[in-house]
């Protein structure tokens, strides 16, 4: 690719946030020579607000966005001009994923996944609804909540992880094989 550029987006999804910032504050660290841009969703900007994150956000990283609409700010033209070494999603909320599945390009996130799978830029995504199942998630005031991750969620996971230029994983294990991968050190 042509960059030591990566697009990081923030989709409306609370679980995995804090780890996910967590974890991308590490490979800020390790990573110095990699320049982050954060774009974030208008529902990742409120779960952010939420969990009390947009203020460290802005804090730690020199380039964050917010989502105006799909075009604004524009990055799916940078994805496609291969501005980027790879669009990241982390982490992906269900919405996300089953518009990505239906290719519905009518958010920040989704056009930009879309156009970067077209355009063959690398396009990494942590889903939060990974398995079928029970699943417990911790919310801002501490509490657990049980959700029930339905068939048809998976199913969209299942069909975007058979789409070219796309690699799914888990937790944010991922995100660090990602850079190691790109950014060999």
């Amino acid at each position: 690719m042509t960059s030591n550029k990566i697009a990081w987006a923030i989709s409306g999804a609370g679980e995995k946030i804090e780890k996910t910032y967590e974890t991308m504050l590490e490979i800020q660290k390790k990573y110095d020579d990699v320049e982050i841009y954060v774009y974030v969703s208008q529902a990742g900007k409120q779960v952010l607000k939420y969990y009390r994150l947009i203020k460290k956000l802005k804090d730690n990283f020199e380039k964050v966005y917010f989502e105006k609409n799909s075009n604004a700010p524009f990055l799916a033209g940078d994805v496609q001009m291969h501005k980027f070494e790879f669009l990241m999603v982390a982490p992906c909320t269900s919405n996300t994923m089953a518009k990505i599945a239906s290719r519905i390009g009518d958010t920040l996130i989704t056009n930009a996944v879309i156009m970067g799978q077209k355009s063959r830029v690398p396009v990494y995504i942590m889903p939060v609804d990974f398995k079928e199942g029970v699943s417990a998630t911790k919310i801002p005031n501490g509490d657990e909540l049980i959700l029930e991750l339905t068939k048809e969620d998976i199913d969209c996971v299942r069909k975007v992880a058979n789409m070219k230029n796309t690699t799914l994983f888990e937790d944010t294990d991922g995100i660090y094989k990602t850079f190691e991968e790109h950014f060999p050190k």
